[in-house]
């Protein structure tokens, strides 16, 4: 459906399988959920996956898949189970992923700290405007909880956790695509520093108002790359690797 291309589906993967911390960002209707349902069938299926959701949408075809659903309060306000409430109980469950449907509140320091607790290849869809909206939301989303935590400390936070953000997008014609896949960069008290890998570069819409243009590759970093070759996987062609003596961006 042209919503991404080969080399890009292939880096996917490949970062899936080797347990990348993944954000999937977009605006409403962009298709997030489905997104995030495509990406999870590269899971193996020796891994324990805790799923955790509003309303139950993802469909993983793996063995091992425990689904936790909230609840909201009775007529009497009692009952209720909160996403933070799952995120909290799924650490206890021996995951070797966790995926979370959206995060949208105080559930999202919880997340974090999921994904910093050897709970890596972990995938969450959160509501942005750009990838880089993405990783400041999620900063001002975790000091919702209770807890005065400085802003600093959730940065680093973000930082050691966050390895991707896939931004999907959906154009004036209809169609949903992956707009940018960015990778952080920025490490422990470092500014938050994104470096875009792939980036769909649109044209001016012709007559028959369908939007077309193309799919931008850019290389990877080193320690992105390294990652995915330590477990056995390759980088496709189209983008390649930074040279260490070359400045970032430049090809």
């Amino acid at each position: 459906m042209g919503s991404l291309d080969a080399a890009t589906g292939i880096l996917l993967s490949a970062m899936v399988r080797a347990r990348f911390n993944i954000v999937v960002s977009g605006g409403t209707g962009t298709g997030k959920t489905t997104f995030l349902n495509a990406m999870s069938a590269f899971v193996p299926t020796s891994e324990r996956i805790v799923t955790i959701e509003d309303s139950a949408e993802l469909q993983l075809m793996q063995d091992h898949v425990v689904r936790l659903e909230s609840r909201p309060p009775n007529i009497e306000g009692r009952g209720q189970i909160s996403i933070r409430d799952l995120v909290r109980n799924a650490l206890r469950m021996r995951p070797d992923r966790i995926i979370v449907g959206e995060v949208r509140g105080a559930e999202t320091i919880d997340m974090l700290q999921a994904m910093n607790t050897g709970h890596d290849g972990s995938l969450v869809t959160v509501h942005a405007n750009s990838a880089d909206d993405a990783i400041h939301r999620l900063q001002t989303l975790a000091t919702l909880g209770e807890g005065l935590v400085p802003y600093e400390a959730i940065r680093d936070q973000i930082n050691d956790a966050v390895d991707a953000i896939v931004h999907l997008g959906r154009w004036p014609d209809g169609s949903r695509r992956v707009n940018e896949v960015s990778v952080v960069s920025s490490r422990r008290r470092e500014e938050f520093r994104l470096d875009t890998v792939m980036k769909f570069e649109a044209l001016p819409m012709a007559a028959n108002r369908a939007v077309e243009g193309e799919f931008r590759h850019l290389p990877l970093p080193r320690h992105v790359a390294g990652r995915i070759y330590q477990v056995g996987e390759s980088v496709p062609a189209a983008f390649g690797v930074v040279p260490e003596d070359r400045p970032r961006g430049e090809r």
